[in-house]
């Protein structure tokens, strides 16, 4: 470092400022400083950074289920923001049970990470109290809302709105959404069936019970059960919106086995844009919920609570900018 400061003729605080991302530097000398490191071929010792702060350059991971493709490509975009900080992640795999959900938040393994991004799938909004914890923790998904932590969320209600209307703008008014949660009050599924009933009577569209379609986990097996469930019943349809991509793509491979034509008969719409979606027959139309910014937003959050921890600043809330992704399946 010392060798990179006279290279750049600065003070070795502002080398130190520069690799560690202080913003208030000016261009100028933020290029020397790099170009030194660059010529110099510079390379901070993590291990020792992080020895003499007194912290084990790992941040924790708690997710419900890896199986499933949106927390998988989840994983690997929080692995990449924590990169940009130097260190590494413990991922921590829940298996959306509520007592492994609560002992992950009371783990000895916490002594090895210096935070956590925690997502529960079982635990509700009455368990608030049990994220009053003593490191930094950062709280993903949509169980538990106005808690005592940062929070960084997708916009589940707006997204399944605007699925629903991209529904409706290409003809469809016999909507089916697969994947319902019954008596459910708070989650993904509660959230973005309301989205989908706000398309609805924004348009004029009477509610149909029968086109609700419960499922359990949010697999393609069960989005094809659904499917297959409503085609044998004779419910009429011309659209079905899967609440996340597995349960669309289990609807789309039991209309093709049922040989229903898609777009031409019945449109699909799914919800995560996971990897999965772009090469379906036919492609998948879904909203992408800014996976990568949920991930780089939660880890800045995170770093910031652990570098700083005097921090006097409340609880933030953050919805990442979602998008509808127009593919083969609803013409698009």
């Amino acid at each position: 470092m010392h060798e990179v400061a006279a290279r750049a003729r600065v003070s070795i605080k502002t080398v130190s400022n520069v690799i560690n991302g202080y913003p208030h530097i000016r261009p100028a000398t933020k290029e020397r400083v790099e170009k030194a490191i660059q010529d110099l071929g510079y390379k901070v010792n993590a291990s020792a950074r992080n020895l003499r702060r007194g912290r084990a350059g790992v941040i924790g991971l708690a997710l419900p289920e890896l199986a499933l493709p949106y927390f998988a490509e989840l994983a690997d975009e929080v692995m990449k923001a924590a990169e940009r900080h130097g260190v590494s992640v413990l991922i921590e795999h829940t298996g959306a049970q509520r007592s492994r959900e609560f002992d992950v938040l009371r783990s000895d393994r916490r002594s090895l990470t210096d935070g956590l991004l925690f997502s529960p799938l079982e635990m509700a909004q009455d368990d608030v109290g049990a994220l009053t914890v003593d490191y930094p923790l950062v709280l993903l998904g949509e169980r538990i809302f106005g808690g005592p932590v940062d929070h960084v969320t997708m916009a589940n209600v707006e997204g399944a709105r605007a699925a629903t209307a991209h529904l409706i703008e290409r003809g469809a008014r016999r909507i089916a959404v697969v994947g319902s949660h019954e008596g459910e009050v708070v989650g993904s599924a509660a959230l973005r069936l309301n989205g989908y009933l706000q398309a609805l009577n924004e348009a004029g569209i009477p509610m149909d019970p029968e086109l609700i379609r419960e499922a359990g986990l949010w697999h393609r097996s069960t989005g094809a059960e659904a499917t297959r469930r409503m085609l044998d019943d004779g419910v009429a349809f011309d659209a079905v919106f899967g609440l996340n991509d597995a349960l669309a793509l289990g609807a789309l491979h039991e209309l093709h086995q049922r040989h229903v034509d898609v777009p031409g008969q019945v449109k699909v719409i799914g919800f995560d844009d996971i990897e999965d979606a772009a090469y379906s027959t036919p492609t998948l139309s879904t909203i992408s919920p800014g996976k990568q910014q949920i991930a780089r937003t939660a880890v800045d959050f995170l770093m910031e609570r652990i570098s700083t921890p005097e921090l006097l600043l409340g609880p933030r809330y953050v919805e990442a900018e979602f998008s509808v992704v127009a593919r083969e399946s609803t013409g698009g």
